[in-house]
């Protein structure tokens, strides 16, 4: 079996010579005036596009925020054709940004929960990336470790009052004849 890589040229195309096809003295098909025979354009490795990307990130420490809003933290051990990641040593990372409303709390809160082995769906990847090693035990700016249950109530506090924001914001939205992605939805 032949080792071939994206960067290698297309081997090229035999010239056929058979009943109906063209003589001795006649071009070959895909010769334009007699020229070099036209190849098929390759695309070069940036713009390779698929999940096997993830080669390179193959045993190395990743960011992955997710869909839902998680940030998850850990080393890629294993990918399929459907960018679905096999995530080791995997923390979750809860922030609580600082809050507006207290002028007093200038700077946010996270928590890291170990989740050990994670199995992340490919479809709910948004964003992923390394993490520099060098930089990896620093706090992210702006914000310091607290105990992990302060910082999920705190989480959970904030989620709620954003959905009862979210909830009038509609609500005064659709008095005025605005309807949104939310149509489907049950406005109490």
């Amino acid at each position: 079996m032949e080792h071939l890589s994206i960067n290698d040229q297309p081997p090229p195309p035999p010239f056929p010579q058979g009943p109906g096809q063209p003589g001795p003295g006649m071009p070959p098909p895909g010769l334009l005036g007699g020229g070099r025979p036209s190849q098929p354009q390759q695309l070069p490795a940036q713009m390779f596009t698929t999940a096997a990307q993830l080669l390179d990130l193959t045993d190395k420490k990743l960011m992955v925020a997710l869909r839902d809003g998680r940030k998850l933290t850990g080393i890629l051990r294993s990918w399929d054709q459907f960018a679905n990641l096999v995530l080791q040593q995997t923390k979750e990372r809860i922030f609580v940004p600082p809050s507006t409303q207290s002028p007093a709390q200038t700077r946010g809160l996270y928590a890291d929960v170990d989740r050990g082995l994670f199995v992340v769906r490919g479809e709910n990847v948004l964003l992923m990336g390394e993490i520099d090693l060098d930089r990896d035990d620093d706090p992210p700016p702006g914000y310091d470790l607290a105990d992990l249950e302060l910082v999920q109530t705190l989480a959970k506090q904030k989620k709620a009052e954003e959905k009862a924001k979210e909830k009038r914001k509609i609500k005064k939205l659709s008095t005025i004849g605005f309807e949104g992605e939310n149509v489907g939805e049950a406005l109490l």
